[in-house]
């Protein structure tokens, strides 16, 4: 088997076994980057060099018994609103575009810490506002299954990589979806985990109420694996929370017997794709045959989940980006007059549409007059969502449903409608407003041969719920995932695929 078709534990082993080098292995993941890079656009900055000297010294110590944890040596990937001391960290924007942090975000610290090697920064949309990674400053991720079509996002240069075979995993933040729909549109594994799991410090802040971190992987064993390294209790986060169970690879069991898991019958109307609804369904029937209860229920409250994150998000987006001013740090424009005038055009000039629109948004429902009528009915909502799930969750283990309404979009055709962009999240947005974990597994294919994913949540502090359920499907599924590495650029030149595709083509 070719180093970069394992997964990422399935390399650790064999660099612990000394069959495979940390060298090696980094060397082939920049060799296939090199390779798809100019197509694919999954990363901002590659730093060869960095990495290679990384895999040096990590591959002393694990020879001297050093670095023993279970992903020690391999290479993986950063989204770049996660600061990592001397690399840029541009959130693919212009207005950070030559910002170098002076300190590393805890979670990439931790997996620093337990031996990772650091290929780069992966694209995003910009400040991780939108769905598709189309918003970002320097250029499009372009789907690894098809060219002519979008990754998702915000997070879709992490899952592009990944699916690519780029890195053996990624890092990526979910703000309402950003790590589980572009994992849906890429078909990987994406979880994000119970809000203040794991640490914030770090993460250039979106929505500060609903960001969270988490992993991006193969397969659902090595998304527990990562999300074990990078959970932690830290005092530099407020937000953070101290739990003493983080040992989530102990969930993963094929054992789903009795398990309860609940089908909203709100997220399977109108607007749902049906091929997604018939992969979704199907998936609930293996966890059926596995022993799993299953059965539908009312979720309710659902049409109003987009609305309130969106004016939450928007709202908590326009005080953080408030201090990007060109005053410290950051792109400050060329031309001004005066204090206030630099302000306007470094901000105008810095930001793309679609922050600018969120920004605006933000400030109108937060002005006064208008506090009460948006942003406090909003915060109201929130908390009847909230409680809509606690209510469910007194009666299953795990809800599953769709990720996302449709499988990946043709590049161009989200950023003519954003209103349509912004309702592709109604599946995911509520995880994030009622801070649950949520984790994506694919679970089929369209007739145009897109992944399609579904979307298990759990309860507060249970990811060990939606982890065992993802497993025992991920054993179980009937069908064949395929080799991505043959199919794109292999057996087809990649390069044309995304000609045709341009043409009309495919």
């Amino acid at each position: 088997m070719e180093i970069l078709e394992l997964t990422a534990l399935e390399l650790g082993r064999k660099i612990k076994e000394r069959q495979i080098g940390v060298v090696e292995s980094t060397k082939a993941a920049l060799a296939q980057i090199d390779a798809l890079e100019p197509t694919l656009n999954c990363y901002v900055t590659v730093e060869k060099e960095k990495a290679l000297l990384q895999a040096e010294k990590i591959q002393k110590k694990i020879d001297k018994g050093e670095l023993t944890g279970p992903l020690a040596g391999v290479p993986a990937a950063v989204k770049d609103n996660l600061c990592l001391e001397g690399m840029a960290a541009t959130c693919s924007s212009k207005i950070l575009k030559n910002f170098i942090p002076a300190y590393t975000a805890e979670a990439v610290k931790r997996m620093m810490d337990q031996g990772a090697v650091i290929l780069g920064k992966t694209n995003m949309d910009e400040f991780a506002m939108g769905s598709t990674t189309e918003t970002s400053a320097f250029g499009e991720t372009k789907n690894p299954w098809n060219p002519a079509h979008v990754p998702g996002g915000s997070s879709g240069g992490s899952c592009a990589a990944v699916a690519a075979r780029e890195c053996f995993y990624a890092l990526g933040s979910d703000t309402g979806g950003s790590i589980r729909q572009p994992s849906s549109f890429c078909g990987v594994t994406g979880i994000k985990p119970t809000y203040g799991t794991v640490s914030r410090y770090g993460l250039v802040a979106y929505g500060s109420s609903l960001d969270q971190i988490g992993p991006i992987g193969k397969n659902v064993e090595d998304c527990a694996a990562v999300l074990e390294m990078i959970s932690s209790y830290d005092k530099k986060d407020s937000t953070s929370i101290c739990r003493k169970d983080l040992d989530f690879t102990s969930g993963l069991t094929e054992d789903i017997k009795g398990m309860r898991i609940g089908i909203p019958r709100d997220y399977f109307g109108q607007g749902l794709d049906p091929e997604v609804r018939d992969a979704v369904l199907q998936a609930a029937k293996v966890l059926e045959k596995q022993g799993a209860l299953v059965e539908e229920f009312d979720l309710s409250l659902v049409e109003y989940a987009i609305p309130a994150y969106y004016v939450i998000a928007s709202a908590e987006a326009s005080s953080n980006l408030a201090r990007f001013d060109g005053v410290k740090y950051g792109y400050r424009t060329k031309e001004y007059e005066g204090l206030h005038n630099m302000y306007k055009k470094s901000r105008s000039e810095g930001f793309g549409p679609e922050v600018k629109r969120r920004i605006m948004l933000g400030s109108f429902v937060l002005s006064s007059g208008y506090y009460d009528a948006y942003y406090l009915k909003a915060l109201k909502t929130k908390a009847l969502i909230k409680k809509a799930f606690d209510k469910a969750f007194m009666h299953y283990d795990v809800i599953l449903g769709p990720t996302a309404p449709s499988t990946a979009p043709k590049l161009g055709e989200s950023l003519k409608d954003p209103l349509k962009m912004y309702l592709g999240d109604i599946y995911t947005v509520s995880v994030n407003l009622a801070g649950l974990p949520g984790m994506t597994v694919p679970c089929g294919r369209d007739k145009k041969g897109l992944p399609i994913g579904m979307q298990l949540i759990g309860n507060c502090f249970k990811e060990k719920n939606i982890l065992r359920a993802g497993y025992a499907y991920e054993k179980s599924r009937s069908y064949e995932e395929p080799d991505l590495a043959v199919r794109a650029w292999e057996g087809h030149n990649i390069k044309d695929e995304c000609s045709k595709s341009v043409r009309g083509e495919v």
